[in-house]
């Protein structure tokens, strides 16, 4: 009965907890068309925070400091829009001549599936068709949610950069409302929650600026080795699709090997451009990032998998990209709260023992399962028995004494014979 009494209150706090955490996720869904901007907000404010803070120690206002800092953002972010957009107006100058390259591309395709499957032009030509009429059915919905992605984009240019400056000018107040809504906890531990918060996002975000960069100049230097034209602009654009975790590289690969099988002779450039980017991309996850982003933002591969499709599905294009640093935020939070710190060891990434060929055994030992194996006892206790020092004399009196006949031993069994 005591341990059950004991037991209870920690399965209402952790009930307590999963509610609220559930009763979370559906008001982020109810009210994602302003949640999202927020959420991207805090993510740039908590980037642009050092910035903000170099200006206020040149003497500068904290308003003032903000606004500059949310200035050069929007500056960076409109050069990456423009060069996009200006390299896609010099590729559409050369449709023609692309489109051309690629019809040739077509009808040799065609001709080698009619040898090797015996597949018609009219068989084929029936089955495009069909795919065209089924996309032309769906035109409307697609029409209406382009739409809506663009009425939600334009509210979020103007939403962000107020967000992120508003972030950045009442930081302290907001840092007190934490601290005054966790009055029961302890002050310091609020406080080394929320730096906590702060250096792994910074860390993420950072990292994922630089690691962009790198990307981008190994994607660009292998096609310019291939002789690939516009280069920069696929590289680059290959690297901007890292904001979407896991496949982005592979998904920006795909434009740059059609564009090479269009334009080139021979289909080994566009399976050179793949292979590339894969290469790239087995860099990217195993040295460039480890070595620049570390271990702060420890998420293990099985969640963050998770994390990202669930984003998708609840928030679309948007929670693809936040999926890991709000599950990094999440982890943060889960290991400040003791009824929640099994699902934050859940996220986090798994220890060298928990990978070894006989963790379980070890695993079930650690939490008093099973009991240790008799041989290593003995081991043990064999190991312990040669480490300790022997004293020869004592051992020379002991052994005399046990030698001695039982009357002389003990001069009381004499006396009472007597």
């Amino acid at each position: 009965m005591e341990s059950n009494a004991k037991k209870s209150p920690y399965s209402l706090e952790l009930a307590a907890s999963l509610l609220a955490l559930a009763l979370i996720l559906a008001l982020m869904y109810a009210t994602q068309s302003v949640l999202i901007p927020l959420l991207f907000s805090i993510l740039i404010s908590i980037t642009l925070y050092p910035l903000a803070r170099f200006f206020e120690r040149l003497r500068l206002g904290k308003a003032f400091s903000a606004i500059l800092s949310v200035l050069i953002a929007i500056g960076i972010i409109s050069f990456v829009v423009w060069f996009i957009v200006h390299q896609s107006i010099i590729i559409g100058k050369d449709a023609s001549s692309i489109t051309e390259k690629v019809l040739s591309v077509f009808d040799r395709m065609q001709a080698w599936l009619e040898e090797s499957f015996g597949i018609e032009k009219s068989e084929m030509m029936k089955q495009m068709q069909d795919q065209g009429n089924k996309a032309l059915e769906n035109a409307g919905g697609m029409l209406t949610a382009t739409f809506g992605s663009i009425g939600n984009t334009l509210a979020g240019t103007v939403l962000v950069p107020l967000f992120s400056f508003f972030l950045l000018y009442y930081r302290d107040f907001f840092r007190e409302f934490f601290f005054k809504a966790f009055k029961s906890s302890p002050q310091t531990k609020v406080h080394d929650t929320l730096n906590k918060i702060y250096e792994v996002v910074q860390s993420y975000l950072l990292g994922l600026v630089t690691v962009m960069g790198i990307v981008a100049i190994l994607n660009t230097g292998g096609l310019m080795l291939m002789g690939i034209e516009y280069a920069w602009f696929f590289g680059s654009l290959a690297s901007l699709l890292m904001l979407l975790p896991y496949i982005g590289i592979a998904i920006g690969s795909i434009l740059p090997a059609l564009f090479a099988l269009a334009v080139k002779d021979s289909a080994w450039y566009a399976l050179g451009v793949v292979a590339w980017f894969q290469v790239v991309q087995f860099l990217e996850g195993n040295v460039i990032t480890p070595n620049i982003v570390g271990s702060k933002v420890s998420i293990n591969p099985l969640m963050a998998i998770i994390a990202i499709l669930l984003g998708g599905m609840l928030f679309g294009l948007a929670g693809l990209i936040i999926a890991l640093p709000l599950t990094a935020t999440i982890k943060v939070i889960f290991d400040a709260i003791p009824s929640m710190q099994a699902f934050g060891f859940l996220i986090g990434e798994p220890e060298k023992e928990h990978l070894k060929r006989n963790s379980t055994q070890e695993l079930l030992m650690k939490w008093g399962i099973v009991r240790t194996p008799r041989i290593k006892k003995k081991k043990t206790e064999n190991k312990e028995s040669t480490d300790l020092p022997t004293n020869d004399a004592a051992t020379t009196s002991v052994d005399n004494t046990n030698s001695q006949p039982p009357e002389q031993a003990n001069p009381a069994n004499q006396l009472s014979k007597d």
